[in-house]
C-alpha cells in the first residue's frame, strides 16, 4: 500500500483532513501512469527509437510533471503524526523540481523529519515562489525545533494582502486556486501550534516558524 494511504488509515476519523485525503488521492492515481509512461520513453530510448526533438520534449514533460506531482504529494497530501520522511527522498523531490526551472533549492537538515513538518515547509516554499517570478535561490535550515527558510533573488514580489495570511491569525485575503498555499500553510502551522515570523530585506525573505 501507497506510503501516503499508509499514513490516512492511521489518522483518527476525528480529524480527517479532506483536502489532504483528496490531494493524496489524486497523486496516487496520477504518479503510477506518468512512471509507466517514463519507462515506456526509456525503453524507447535503449531501442534507438526516441531520437528528435518531439521525443525530447515528450520526455522532459513527463519528467517535469512527475517532479511537480512528487512535490505536490508532499504539499497537499496527508501526514500522519508520526510518519517521517527521508532526507534523500525530500532532496529528490526538490532536485527533479528545481531541474531546467528557475529555482534552487538547498535542503539542510542532515536527518530523516516529521512528514507533517515537511509539508509545512513545501508549503512555505510554494508561496515564495510564488514572489520570486524570475527564480532565485532557496534554503531550508533546522534550528532545534525550529525551520528557517531564506530566499534570495534580483527581484522579489510579495503581495501583502496575501503574505498578512500567514502572519496575521484571521485574516481573509481573496484566494484563488494559484495561491491555496496561502490558506493551507496558515491551518497548518495551527494544528502545530506555530507561528510563522516574515523578515524581508533587499533581494531576501526568510521564514521562520
Amino acid at each position: 500500500m501507497h506510503s501516503d494511504l499508509l499514513g490516512v488509515a492511521r489518522m483518527s476519523t476525528h480529524r480527517l483532513d479532506l483536502p489532504a485525503l483528496i490531494g493524496s488521492r489524486i497523486c496516487h492515481d496520477l504518479i503510477s501512469p506518468l512512471g509507466a509512461i517514463g519507462n515506456g520513453i526509456e525503453l524507447l530510448h535503449l531501442t534507438g527509437t526516441a531520437e528528435g526533438a518531439e521525443m525530447a520534449l515528450i520526455s522532459e514533460s513527463v519528467e517535469s510533471a512527475s517532479a511537480r506531482i512528487r512535490f505536490f504529494r508532499i504539499a497537499y497530501g496527508a501526514a500522519a503524526p508520526d510518519q517521517l520522511i527521508s532526507r534523500a527522498e525530500v532532496t529528490a523531490v526538490l532536485g527533479a523540481s528545481a531541474r531546467g526551472g528557475r529555482l534552487s533549492y538547498m535542503w539542510e537538515p542532515a536527518d530523516d523529519q516529521p512528514r507533517d513538518a515537511v509539508r509545512m515547509v513545501f508549503l512555505a516554499l510554494q508561496c515564495l515562489e510564488s514572489a520570486m517570478p524570475h527564480g532565485g535561490d532557496i534554503a531550508v535550515r533546522r534550528d532545534g525545533p525550529d525551520w528557517q527558510i531564506v530566499a534570495e533573488a534580483a527581484r522579489i514580489r510579495l503581495d501583502d494582502d496575501l503574505w498578512a495570511c500567514l502572519t496575521t491569525p484571521r485574516h481573509r485575503a481573496a484566494i484563488g486556486p494559484a495561491q491555496v498555499q496561502f490558506a493551507l500553510l496558515p491551518e497548518a502551522l495551527a494544528q502545530a501550534g506555530r507561528m510563522l515570523s516574515l523578515d524581508i530585506a533587499d533581494g531576501s525573505v526568510t521564514l521562520r516558524f
